[in-house]
């Protein structure tokens, strides 16, 4: 089941017309992957302070977007998050963004796992974290001031 986050849209996310600018959604998407990880237990501050040869971070390799409407100032949004594929050393995201019942915008992600300047493997701890989302229920989560529920 996918990750939930719900943003508000703000002036700054918009550009002159008040509709959200295009480089918007990726932080939108960032935002959502990085709840989803923390929701499981994994927090960049942690794998970056680790430093040395176990430290790792994770770095996106390809995304597909599809902009399908346009999200408008003032809008509400729910960014859904779920892991379609694990490899050793990378993952493939599905990612949402909608405005209640539609659809705003679709997203293929790949993440790669780097340390030291290449690729690794996943550390095993991250691995198990990653692997137990089968067999769960979803995650809900709103802005840091409010959880939402989920319909």
């Amino acid at each position: 089941m996918p990750h939930r986050l719900t943003v508000r849209v703000y002036y700054e996310d918009t550009d002159f017309s008040g509709v959200v600018y295009h480089a918007s959604y990726l932080r939108f998407l960032e935002r959502g992957r990085t709840e989803f990880l923390r929701a499981l237990g994994i927090e960049h501050r942690g794998n970056f302070a680790n430093g040395g040869a176990e430290g790792f971070h994770f770095v996106v390799r390809a995304m597909m977007i599809d902009f399908l409407k346009p999200a408008l100032m003032d809008d509400v949004l729910s960014i859904s998050t779920q892991v379609s594929k694990i490899g050793g050393a990378s993952i493939e995201m599905w990612q949402e963004i909608r405005r209640g019942d539609d659809v705003l915008l679709t997203a293929k992600v790949r993440i790669a796992v780097v340390g030291g300047g290449k690729a690794r493997r996943f550390p095993t701890e991250i691995l198990a974290k990653l692997k137990t989302l089968a067999g769960s229920g979803p995650v809900v989560q709103g802005p840091p001031d409010r959880n939402v529920t989920q319909f």
